[in-house]
């Protein structure tokens, strides 16, 4: 499957989950709409584009299960969150109950928010590894107070990999009467997502990670009851609309200026992609390799995993606990000596080597970062004990 991407051939890639990478044929998709926006800007952007990405919503609304009337394409998860979060009721002492998980840029989000705001933005410690599903739920809920209004939570954590069990956090806080606020940046074509089924306030999932976009296409769920008590990031025509649309919410939300957003539009070729290749029967092939990976370079590292071995807990994305003191000096060697492209993440003051594994990775790639880490290890005490 290397051969229907980008990618510099020389390079071990095993780092799709940081920003994607797209297939030559959506990539090519995304240019015809790029020279369809030059070939005539004024009608591609007052016209045509409104048709093409109400087809793109419509194709991407089927494959998640909801209505595509709820959801709007952001550039990236960051812009759709800000876009949320500046629109919430925050008063002085309301809770947002969180953890220690989520995606660094989201918590720095929230802080900014809660300072002006008065409210408090919680962090519940979940301890690691993680025992079982109900001994992580158990441990989130002690976070609950009354003052807990909304809570922000992560379906797939971004440093440690984890996927975490949100629909019963969904179920709960229906029932405490709570608003769920899910980051599901690498859920789409990573997981099943049912956004029917799994019922929350507000989701956000990029499409540039593991549906194959290209880079900057997102797309934003609000439930509709809520939809006009959100706020655009950026005032535009669509306030006080000289022709309303068919909600305040798209309105606001779906024209902000001219951009290139031509990536919104490619959902139905990287869905045409997946279908091509039995992507998704692929990916799962790709998960059994990556479970069985998580154990084998555990071994090697002398450490535990973070998590029950298991899909309720992994899919192609795994963090694998390291020893090292210069996390950035590790990174820098595997790629400048390797040609291996891998993050190193962090939570808190622990590090991991984080891998995911695409149907265009091979057991080649993975033995490539094995032999790597042993020979940094004998040679490199510095970078990796």
């Amino acid at each position: 499957m290397v051969d229907e991407f980008l990618f510099d051939k020389e390079m071990v890639y095993l780092n799709h989950g940081s920003f994607g990478a797209t297939p030559k044929d959506v990539f090519e998709d995304y240019r015809r709409w790029q020279l369809e926006l030059e070939f005539s800007p004024v009608q591609f952007i007052t016209k045509k584009f409104k048709e093409a990405n109400n087809r793109s919503k419509e194709a991407l609304a089927k494959f998640i299960n909801t209505n595509p009337k709820d959801i709007v394409y952001s550039p990236n998860p960051t812009t759709a969150f800000n876009t949320v979060i500046r629109s919430l009721e925050l008063n002085e002492g309301d809770e947002i109950l969180s953890t220690n998980l989520e995606y660094g840029a989201l918590d720095r989000t929230w802080r900014y928010y809660c300072e002006k705001s008065g409210a408090k933005y919680l962090r519940q410690n979940i301890s690691l590894p993680i025992k079982d599903k109900e001994s992580f739920l158990e441990e989130f809920w002690k976070g609950l107070s009354d003052k807990t209004k909304y809570i922000f939570i992560s379906q797939i954590t971004s440093s440690t990999a984890l996927i975490l069990p949100v629909k019963e956090i969904c179920e709960k806080a229906r029932e405490l009467g709570l608003i769920t606020i899910i980051d599901g940046a690498h859920v789409p074509g990573h997981i099943p997502l049912d956004l029917k089924d799994l019922d929350p306030d507000y989701y956000t999932g990029a499409c540039h990670k593991w549906m194959l976009t290209p880079k900057g296409c997102t797309f934003l769920y609000v439930k509709p009851e809520l939809q006009d008590g959100v706020d655009p990031l950026i005032i535009s025509w669509g306030y006080e609309a000289d022709v309303p649309g068919e909600s305040q919410y798209l309105d606001y939300l779906e024209y902000s200026g001219t951009n290139d957003s031509s990536a919104f539009l490619t959902l139905p070729a990287s869905l045409n992609f997946f279908k091509k290749h039995d992507w998704l029967e692929k990916t799962n092939e790709s998960k059994q390799i990556i479970r069985e990976a998580c154990k084998e370079f555990c071994d090697l590292l002398n450490t535990e995993p973070l998590c029950p071995v298991t899909e309720e807990f992994l899919g192609q994305i795994c963090s694998i606990p390291i020893n090292t003191t210069d996390p950035i000096g590790l990174k820098e060697e595997l790629y400048q000596k390797y040609n291996i492209e891998i993050p190193i993440t962090n939570l808190e003051d622990r590090f991991f080597i984080r891998i995911s594994f695409q149907p265009f990775n091979t057991r080649n790639d993975l033995d490539a970062l094995k032999n790597a880490l042993i020979e940094i290890r004998e040679k490199r005490p510095d970078l990796l004990s």
